[in-house]
């Protein structure tokens, strides 16, 4: 794979056989960043499970210290009280079937959070083929298949994230932006892996977490101790 200059001198300051603290890996992070842009802080953790049992899924939700340096939009379908109330916690978009033919006719995306409440999931489950792959459609245990959709409206707002296994059994998940720096980036990082540690399911067996790697859009990973966080 080809690398740029850029990505190749910040590489040379990361030792690659080094397991770096999480404060300094952090600061590494933001230093070997060297984007004209402020780019995005990811956190992508290997696990010890096999995403292929039921038993043995990592996945849910949490609200990050700091946020992600990014709004998410956030659709909602819910109708009377609820749709008000969701439209008052700053959704972007309300609705119920006119919401899903939209989407089924014109294919439309302008949004990056799905919120539902329970009796809208009979209309949303139609969306199943569609939001599904692109990893969109609401769930119980990501918080977003809720009665209060406000409340579900304000914690996306206020940063929250979802992590979930893909199929290689590594949760990719953002933590925040470069120009965080490497306190605020260390404190979201440490919220994260405390949910990921938390939900470890009780049929998995040997170790939990294989490897754990911080890096930002453009910027070479950086290993950090995991044995320090179990």
């Amino acid at each position: 794979m080809f690398r740029g200059k850029k990505y190749q001198e910040s590489a040379k300051q990361i030792d690659k056989g080094a397991l770096y603290d999480t404060t300094d890996a952090m600061a590494l992070v933001v230093k070997t960043a060297t984007a004209k842009f402020d780019e995005t802080v990811e956190l992508h953790v290997k696990l010890g499970v096999d995403s292929r049992h039921a038993d043995q899924q990592v996945r849910g939700a949490i609200v990050l210290p700091h946020g992600t340096g990014k709004t998410q939009r956030v659709l909602v379908f819910a109708k009377a009280d609820k749709a008000e109330a969701a439209k008052a916690a700053g959704a972007d978009f309300v609705g119920e079937m006119d919401m899903v033919e939209k989407i089924q006719k014109e294919n439309w995306f302008d949004y990056d959070v799905v919120v539902a409440s329970p009796d809208m999931m009979g209309v949303v489950g139609r969306l199943g083929k569609i939001l599904g792959p692109k990893g969109l459609m609401p769930s119980p245990k990501a918080g977003t298949v809720t009665p209060d959709v406000a409340k579900a409206v304000t914690e996306i707002k206020a940063g929250k994230v979802e992590y979930r296994l893909d199929k290689t059994n590594i949760i990719h998940c953002p933590i925040g932006k470069v120009s965080f720096g490497p306190e605020k980036l260390t404190e979201n990082f440490n919220a994260l892996m405390g949910a990921i540690i938390k939900a470890k399911p009780s049929a998995a067996k040997g170790q939990y977490i294989r490897s754990c790697v911080c890096a930002s859009t453009m910027g070479p990973g950086v290993k950090i101790n995991a044995a320090k966080l179990m």
